[in-house]
């Protein structure tokens, strides 16, 4: 394999129902950073149906170049579709790297494209760098339960691939006067790259905000003592801020809470400008998950508990008794 031959930086853009996810404008910022530093371009593969609209949008976040798969086979994700597409992508584009958001679908595609063109992957990183030799990436992810921090590179195969952890990086501030260039790509597909066929859509969580998408997210933790205060309290004081529900894995474990709201290395990495942790000591594990936010907020009896050493205001006291007090004084302001 000649190195040389293969440039760019690719973010592969994610969507859904016509939308960007905020992960696809996080990468783009990352790879322009990265291109700055090795001298090369930006460019994103955009796959669904109906999707062209939406270049754009990346170009105003820093793409240079939109590849765009538009095809109504494709207007629901499919795994070996999806793969076969960003593999044919590479034999005729031949990019240098390929960034990959850490979602359901991102964690799902990226390996099958990995193990199809025979290179390395990277996942859940949640650091980028370019290596001294001004060419390699250094993906750095958490190892060892967070305890360390590993930084892997793929010096003898293309593309080097990594997926990376949405909310890590802050999403550019768009150029709406940027400009770009869109490729529309023919989707090279047969019955034979369907493994699987869309059913139906069931989402799950409710309707509210997502999680990791939410400006202000309330947590509870095993301080909660069990599943009343995530429907009660805490998402009341979710609801009167305009942001979600989140919650410690010990919190998940003991059944109070559906996993889809975990913060942590082992569940939602978020960003939130308002992060309010409530009976949560600060393990590192959830650490990982919440340390981007804007502002944290702990609220917790045990005036030593290792959250009050990250946080930016830290309550010692009951949240039993401070929360329904902060809403209420919340409730009042707003009025």
């Amino acid at each position: 394999m000649d190195l040389a031959e293969y440039k760019g930086i690719y973010v592969i853009a994610e969507q859904f129902e016509g939308k960007l996810r905020n992960v696809s404008f996080e990468l783009l910022g990352q790879a322009r950073k990265l291109a700055d530093t090795i001298g090369d371009e930006v460019g994103a593969i955009l796959i669904g149906y109906n999707v062209k609209p939406l270049a754009q949008e990346l170009i105003a976040n820093g793409a240079h170049k939109v590849y765009v798969y538009d095809d109504p086979k494709l207007e629901q994700y499919n795994t070996t579709a999806y793969a076969k597409c960003i593999s044919d992508f590479f034999e005729e584009e031949k990019p240098n790297v390929f960034l990959v958001g850490a979602t359901n679908i991102g964690r799902d595609l990226g390996p099958r494209v990995a193990n199809t063109l025979k290179t390395g992957l990277t996942a859940d990183c949640t650091g980028l760098a370019v290596d001294d030799d001004g060419k390699t990436i250094v993906w750095t992810r958490p190892a060892l339960g967070g305890n360390i921090m590993a930084e892997i590179i793929c010096p003898d195969n293309r593309p080097q691939m990594g997926t990376v952890r949405p909310n890590v990086f802050k999403k550019p501030v768009p150029d709406a006067s940027a400009t770009g260039e869109v490729i529309e790509k023919t989707a090279k597909l047969t019955d034979a790259d369907f493994m699987t066929k869309f059913v139906e859509l069931i989402k799950m969580g409710g309707s509210g905000v997502k999680l990791e998408e939410a400006d202000v997210i309330v947590s509870g933790g095993r301080g909660m003592n069990g599943a009343d205060p995530f429907t009660g309290m805490l998402k009341d004081l979710a609801d009167l801020l305009g942001g979600a529900v989140g919650a410690s894995r010990a919190a998940v474990d003991a059944g109070w809470i559906d996993a889809l709201h975990q913060v942590g290395q082992t569940g939602k990495t978020v960003g939130p400008k308002i992060y309010i942790a409530c009976g949560i000591s600060g393990a590192i594990q959830h650490l990982a998950g919440m340390s981007g936010s804007d502002c944290i907020i702990a609220i917790n009896k045990d005036e030593d508990a290792p959250i009050f050493q990250v946080c930016d205001y830290g309550i010692v006291g009951d949240a039993f008794t401070v929360v329904p007090k902060l809403t209420d004084a919340i409730k009042k302001a707003k009025a």
